[in-house]
């Protein structure tokens, strides 16, 4: 009888969750099938179900393929901002993270107690003095105005401190007595075991730098360094709205997302679990 219920609770859960599955994926589906409806039919009907099957075409994704130069321009600097903020990121903040969890030296607590603080401000707060800092160095309309605010970053700080808190302490007593450097620890041993938080970071950095809209559209002047979100922005004019392209455009933004969580997907919610319960 017991074992009945469970089945029965287990084919429930399912269910509801195949539901909502449904609603979440529901939008992306309109946003598909409105990107093979020409412009006319859009601005008519608007983006929803009700359409007419005999206007769907490949015209608007020949068009981005063949024409759309500076789509691609901008694709490749989402892409390559994108790929560099996450890699520094990682980089830094898991150090970061880890030192706060695996060493003890003066002023840790208050150091881990400031990433709270600054993990608690609203970003649109310190946008201006990070305007600021940006022009006095000299680097405006540059990638670096975009990269360098996200290289350490607070949530990432405190996930990879948290995760590192479960890390067995013993394999960096054993390999200081063979005589590896603090780095050599780091690099050689705790950083294979923070694999799985490293995905499930990448995932979600590399999320919010790919669609960061605010903070580039703040420090980037020039058209051909625009990222995809304010790329795709600049198609909406008081002159004319290409909602066909821009609807087109922002289907195929999805596709590197998509790469990315099919390769980190076996890390995500290892991590996530293990970050997240460990203190």
């Amino acid at each position: 009888m017991k074992k009945e219920k469970h089945s029965l609770l287990v084919w429930i859960t399912n269910i509801g969750f195949t539901i909502i599955s449904f609603i979440a994926l529901f939008p992306i589906l309109n946003l598909l099938l409105s990107s093979f409806r020409p412009s006319s039919e859009i601005m008519r009907n608007g983006i929803s179900l009700s359409f007419d099957p005999s206007t769907l075409s490949l015209d608007n994704y020949t068009y981005i393929f063949t024409q759309g130069g500076n789509y691609w321009t901008w694709y490749g600097n989402s892409l390559m901002i994108t790929a560099i903020t996450v890699v520094l990121s990682l980089f830094f903040s898991s150090m970061v993270g880890y030192a706060l969890a695996a060493y003890d030296f003066k002023g840790k607590n208050f150091l881990f107690g400031f990433v709270l603080f600054i993990l608690m401000i609203p970003f649109e707060i310190l946008m201006l003095p990070l305007f600021q800092l940006m022009i006095s160095m000299n680097i405006i309309n540059t990638y670096t105005a975009v990269i360098l605010p996200a290289v350490v970053a607070p949530i990432a700080v405190f996930f990879f401190r948290q995760y590192a808190l479960g890390l067995p302490k013993e394999l960096m007593d054993a390999a200081r007595i063979d005589g590896a450097t603090e780095y050599g620890i780091y690099f050689k041993i705790m950083l294979p075991l923070m694999a799985p938080s490293m995905a499930a970071m990448a995932i979600l950095q590399g999320l919010g730098s790919w669609n960061n809209f605010l903070w580039p559209l703040v420090v980037l002047r020039s058209n051909d360094m625009f990222n995809l979100p304010i790329g795709l922005a600049t198609l909406l004019t008081p002159y004319g709205n290409n909602y066909d392209i821009l609807i087109t455009g922002s289907v195929m933004t999805i596709v590197p997302i998509i790469i990315l969580f099919i390769f980190f997907q076996r890390y995500f919610v290892a991590g996530l679990t293990v970050g997240g319960v460990k203190g």
